[in-house]
């Protein structure tokens, strides 16, 4: 390690060097792409905006015609309500500027996610507004984070707790939502879809979207457990189907907590190895939910700790081969461009 160089910044630095060794050239790179689910962030030292994802879409080879930022606690006000401090990332996000080079080229952040606190119940229809005038037009829905696990090998980013879906306050939230022309992400474990589920018997007017397949966990008390947490996560998650509200995203799997542990490889996977050890749940969730409630998503910069973007965009593709032209369309942008209206 250099002398002087933060721990922090060295190891970014060795990810990056990491990526670097795997190179893949696109499948089918005419394939239209829009990605409905990545992140934008300048965190100390850790800075991903839109220049630095353009240049990884650039890099990827693959059609990407526009992107859905999604809230990632960032760039929050440091003053003022506290329920309104989250309309500081939509401010920043809808501020940055247009790197689209040359004409035509990727619209990062066409449409945004933005994050409320729906326990505020119908209170919550003051926040929506002030996202609506931050957003510039972009504003398409808000992510609820609900993620919550009692084990301590589980790190949760977001202030959660049991239960959260189920609470009458954050029903009457989410409700508040449809009245605004929005739709709701939920990222959460997958112990925790019957709470989904609830949420979404409740609120049959708002567009759901679950996020990184409904998670299934793979590390901590998780590891080692593959099958069995598996059948679980399919038997939570099948209900849902039932709901035509609920769309799902297919990705997140790249990430630590899902145990697949692609950073203790010497290269990053090819997206063979990827397609070959993510089969099993496209599988499920398009049983479940179909190509028109489906949708692929990088989950950028998160997933970026395991995969590069052109290899996660290739392994999507090997997974929608035996589709047909029209399902494989709806995996790769007409869900996303439906649901999120980009």
């Amino acid at each position: 390690m250099t002398s002087g160089v933060p721990p922090a910044t060295a190891r970014l630095r060795l990810w990056e060097d990491w990526l670097a060794l795997r190179q893949e050239a696109a499948l089918d790179p005419d394939a239209i792409v829009v990605d409905p689910h990545h992140h934008l962030w300048d965190r100390g030292g850790h800075t991903y905006l839109p220049a630095q994802f353009a240049t990884d879409v650039a890099a990827s080879g693959h059609r990407v015609v526009s992107s859905v930022f999604v809230e990632c606690l960032s760039e929050f006000r440091d003053s003022g309500p506290d329920q309104l401090r989250p309309v500081g990332e939509t401010s920043f996000v809808a501020g940055l500027p247009d790197v689209r080079s040359p004409p035509g080229a990727i619209a990062v952040a066409a449409g945004i996610v933005a994050r409320a606190d729906l326990s505020l119940g119908d209170a919550v229809a003051d926040v929506l507004q002030a996202h609506a005038a931050a957003g510039q037009g972009r504003l398409r829905g808000v992510r609820y984070a609900a993620a919550f696990d009692t084990d301590p090998a589980i790190h949760l980013s977001y202030p959660t707790r049991a239960g959260m879906l189920r609470e009458l306050q954050v029903q009457a939230g989410t409700r508040c939502l449809a009245l605004h022309g929005l739709s709701l992400d939920v990222w959460l474990f997958f112990h925790q879809l019957d709470d989904l589920l609830a949420l979404a018997r409740a609120c049959p007017d708002v567009s759901i979207i679950v996020n990184h397949c409904g998670a299934p966990i793979g590390i901590g008390p998780y590891a080692n457990r593959r099958q069995e947490i598996f059948d679980l996560w399919r038997d939570a998650l099948r209900p849902l189907g039932s709901l035509p509200n609920v769309s799902l995203k297919l990705g997140g799997l790249a990430m630590p907590v899902a145990g697949f542990a692609w950073r203790k490889l010497d290269q990053p996977p090819h997206s063979q190895v990827l397609a070959d050890a993510w089969r099993p749940y496209f599988e499920v969730c398009l049983e479940i939910f179909g190509p028109g409630r489906c949708m692929f998503e990088s989950n950028f910069p998160v997933d970026r700790s395991g995969c590069t973007y052109g290899s996660l965009w290739n392994a999507f593709k090997r997974l929608a081969a035996p589709l047909t032209a029209d399902e494989r369309l709806m995996l790769l942008s007409g869900t996303a461009q439906r649901v999120y209206r980009v």
